[in-house]
């Protein structure tokens, strides 16, 4: 997909959707949160001819042909904005992928482990290398985001994991997602492991990263359409600094949380600034 514009017209924006299905060239249009709407061009074999009809459209965008495709295809199109009734599990897929529902599988049998029975098997077999004779045991470097010691523990992260990890997932691919969890997976890890040692589990880490990830690109490459609302980003760095007073008694990766978002932001600044996509933008 190719992100055309973003207006805060959505009537406009499906009037051009509208034309352009006329044409037989398929425009969505997706909220990306404080009043705008992001066009995506869902071929890009078209993207040259959909940024001249856009071109023309911003210049006079209430041209009777316009008017006369809304009219020709009202009764065809579906709404973009409405919310049909759907399962859970559609709902699941719907926004996100497959990397990002896999990841939330896997969690949950190991969490399911833990509680019936295996504590000490799954605990054994995913946690970070502790000892010498583990440390070329390499996928230990990133399962141990896969352990979760709690209901709300697995609830919390695996929430946020569906929204900013299938967010992701959806505009850049699954393969972007599996290169941040590895990365971050790594790092957030490596840093809990310096500070505090082996004894830790969760996704929480990556989770910061893929927050700072998202905060960053919104800032540094809007036209990329990644973004995160501000009102998310407000609560993680509250509940970070939070962490560190340990509330409730509670224990907290914290080492792991800062590592994390430091290595998500990181690779934003790169994505932003010296990717291919960075150097030649569409």
């Amino acid at each position: 997909m190719v992100r055309l514009i973003a207006i805060s017209n959505p009537r406009a924006g499906q009037a051009f959707i509208d034309y352009m299905a006329s044409r037989e060239i398929d425009i969505q249009m997706m909220p990306e949160g404080e009043g705008q709407f992001a066009l995506w061009l869902t071929d890009d074999q078209h993207q040259v001819e959909a940024e001249s009809e856009l071109h023309a459209f911003l210049q006079n965008p209430t041209a009777r042909k316009y008017q006369s495709a809304s009219w020709e295809m009202a009764e065809s199109r579906t709404a973009h904005f409405t919310y049909p009734k759907q399962g859970i599990l559609a709902s699941l897929r719907q926004n996100a992928g497959p990397f990002t529902l896999s990841i939330m599988v896997v969690c949950i049998v190991a969490y399911a482990g833990l509680t019936l029975g295996f504590g000490n098997e799954v605990f054994s077999l995913l946690h970070f290398p502790a000892t010498d004779d583990q440390q070329w045991e390499l996928w230990r470097l990133f399962t141990h985001a896969l352990l979760h010691f709690s209901a709300t523990h697995i609830v919390f992260n695996l929430l946020w994991w569906w929204v900013l990890g299938g967010k992701i997932e959806k505009l850049c691919g699954s393969a972007k997602l599996v290169q941040l969890f590895l990365l971050t997976a790594l790092f957030s890890g490596l840093g809990q492991y310096m500070f505090e040692g082996p004894a830790f589990g969760g996704m929480s880490g990556v989770i910061y990263a893929l927050m700072g990830y998202l905060w960053l690109m919104g800032t540094l490459a809007p036209s990329r359409g990644l973004s995160i609302e501000p009102s998310y980003v407000g609560f993680m760095l509250l509940w970070f600094v939070a962490g560190f007073f340990e509330p409730f008694g509670m224990a907290i990766a914290n080492m792991a949380h800062l590592f994390g978002l430091v290595s998500g932001c990181a690779i934003a600044v790169f994505d932003a600034k010296f990717s291919r996509a960075a150097r030649n933008p569409s």
